[in-house]
Formats: C-alpha cells, sequence, structure tokens
C-alpha cells in the first residue's frame, strides 16, 4: 500500500467521483474516459495509471448480468413480440454501459494508487 494513501472508502469515494487519488479535489478526467495529464490542484502524475481492460470487463458483467436477466424475466412473464425485446434492451445496454464505464475506471485507477500498483513492479519482501 502507498505510504501517503487514504483509507479504503475514501480511495473508492474519489475513485467514483472522478477525484485525484492523492487529494481528491482535482479532475482525474480530461473528458469522458480519457484521463488526465496530471492532477490540477496537487501535480499528481497519473503516468502510473493503467486501467487497461478491467473496467470494461466489469462493465460487461454487470451490465450483461442485469440486461440478459432482465430480458428473460420480461419474455417469461409477459411473452411479448420480439419487436418489443429490439426496442427496449439495445438503449438499456448502451445507457448502463455508459453509465458504469467512467465509474469503475475511476475507481480502478484510485485503487491502482492506494496500492502502489505498477506495471511490472513485484511486491518486494520485507
Amino acid at each position: 500500500m502507498n505510504r501517503d494513501s487514504p483509507p479504503l472508502l475514501q480511495s473508492l469515494g474519489r475513485g467514483f467521483k472522478g477525484r485525484c487519488p492523492a487529494c481528491g479535489r482535482g479532475r482525474l478526467f480530461n473528458g469522458f474516459l480519457r484521463l488526465a495529464k496530471s492532477c490540477n490542484v496537487c501535480s499528481l502524475d497519473y503516468a502510473f495509471a493503467d486501467a487497461g481492460d478491467g473496467p470494461a470487463v466489469f462493465v460487461i458483467l454487470i451490465v450483461g448480468f442485469i440486461v440478459v436477466g432482465s430480458a428473460l424475466y420480461v419474455e417469461l412473464a409477459y411473452e411479448p413480440p420480439m419487436w418489443v425485446h429490439a426496442v427496449l434492451w439495445p438503449p438499456l445496454l448502451l445507457a448502463l454501459a455508459l453509465g458504469l464505464l467512467r465509474f469503475l475506471k475511476g475507481l480502478m485507477i484510485a485503487l491502482q494508487f492506494r496500492n502502489d500498483a505498477r506495471l511490472g513492479k513485484l511486491a518486494s519482501k520485507q
């Protein structure tokens, strides 16, 4: 764990809000999903941050569970025509996926900072 890292709940809150993992005041993102180069308040360099495909995998699993479960329930309970499924589920899928992606990316970057996770770095035994 990073020596100067905040407590776990504070790290999760900062990541969820898209704030700097160190100070909690600066912006983490420069656009919808584009990571800023550094914090505009404390100047923390975000070069360490590499969320990779992690947020996308979690979004696929969470959104897939919700949408497939909902579609299955609607099909078994109401037996609507196929066009209802075609109209109902793609917008929900898109809204949930885009809604969750930014939050999960922020969470993963905040946890990387908190745990001092870096690419190619192994924990040293002391």
